[in-house]
């Protein structure tokens, strides 16, 4: 298991450098002049020329791209042409807002849609399985910025339950970023409340899509189980339904689920960028945006880097708890 583990890290490793030369190079190529948007139409001619001179982008691109990955290594993730300070820096504060986001996210799409995807598989062609149906094709379908907005309408503005943007509105002690697992560690009780409804709402609007695949792809699982041998052995020794289903039929049935979830985990990140917009989340999707818009290209490369790692990371668990879910991958 060790060996497997060690080689899937070295194979995460072309792969990241793939995407930091795809990434690094789109963003050199892009139209238009990155530093007279950031220094702005007032900017002399001496001052652009000193602002390119110190992001080096005087030398040729190869030269660029091997002193960017000099630099990645030691902290140095380049200068941001938006908030004049260092990506590495700008990454480090914003992201645990973004994986708070998204990890809870997916804990909704996981504890919601495996339940449904089951039982709309042992309910087959019934009102639970047709509502799971229609739930699974609309969850899929549903722009994520406007399922945010019809949220916060119906929940914030007229129900008044939720908060309508931000992360918290109680102070608490930043240990890691994340405030429901600071305010936790700290005791903060009322600060836990507080960020707990700040986030239900954006974490519900990322997740329907997700949910809707997990529960979907379980279904279509779980019915690929229910004729097997194995099934109907059960059934003819007497096992109760139970412990058929969520001990046998879901554990085979879940392995595909895993590949699914681990992929999801990544696209999560990608399509948090219309969510925190809505909902005013300060994390790295919302700073990417305002990445794209100044054209700021240390800021893009830097978060994309982020991301791939996070679905190379996300995929090599999968791959473990692959094994664990069945043992004949630990002998092949």
């Amino acid at each position: 298991m060790k060996e497997f583990i060690i080689k899937r890290v070295l194979q995460m490793v072309p792969v990241l450098i793939g995407l930091s030369i795809l990434i690094f190079f789109l963003t050199r190529i892009i139209p238009g002049d990155a530093v007279r948007l950031a220094l702005g139409p007032q900017a002399t001619e001496e001052q652009i020329a000193a602002m390119q001179e110190k992001l080096g982008l005087n030398d040729s691109i190869i030269i660029q791209y091997f002193n960017y990955m000099k630099g990645l290594f030691q902290g140095d993730w380049g200068y941001s042409l938006r908030t004049s300070r260092n990506v590495f820096d700008d990454l480090i504060a914003t992201f645990p807002a973004t994986f708070e986001l998204t990890t809870v996210a997916l804990l909704i799409a996981i504890i919601l849609g495996v339940p449904l995807g089951v039982i709309s598989a042992i309910r087959k062609d019934k009102w639970a399985d047709q509502f799971s149906r229609i739930f699974g094709l609309t969850g899929v379908a549903m722009p994520r910025f406007w399922l945010g907005i019809m949220l916060q309408i119906v929940f914030a503005y007229w129900l008044s339950l939720f908060p309508i943007i931000g992360r918290g509105d109680i102070e608490l002690t930043t240990i890691t970023g994340m405030r429901l697992f600071d305010s936790l560690i700290t005791l903060n009780i009322p600060a836990f409340i507080d960020s707990l409804k700040h986030i239900i709402l954006p974490a519900i609007a990322l997740s329907v899509g997700a949910m809707a695949q997990i529960m979907r792809l379980t279904r279509a699982n779980m019915l690929e189980q229910l004729n097997k041998d194995y099934i109907l052995a059960s059934k003819a020794y007497g096992l109760p339904r139970n412990t058929i289903v969520y001990k046998y039929m879901l554990k085979n049935a879940f392995t595909s689920t895993l590949t699914i979830i681990g992929l999801t985990y990544g696209f999560l990140i990608g399509n948090a960028f219309l969510v925190e917009a809505v909902f005013g989340w300060p994390g790295m999707a919302q700073y990417g945006i305002q990445a794209v818009i100044y054209q700021d290209f240390n800021a893009i490369v830097g978060i994309t880097l982020v991301i791939g790692v996070v679905f190379a990371v996300a995929n090599l668990i999968v791959d473990i708890l692959y094994s664990y879910l069945d043992p004949r991958i630990k002998y092949q």
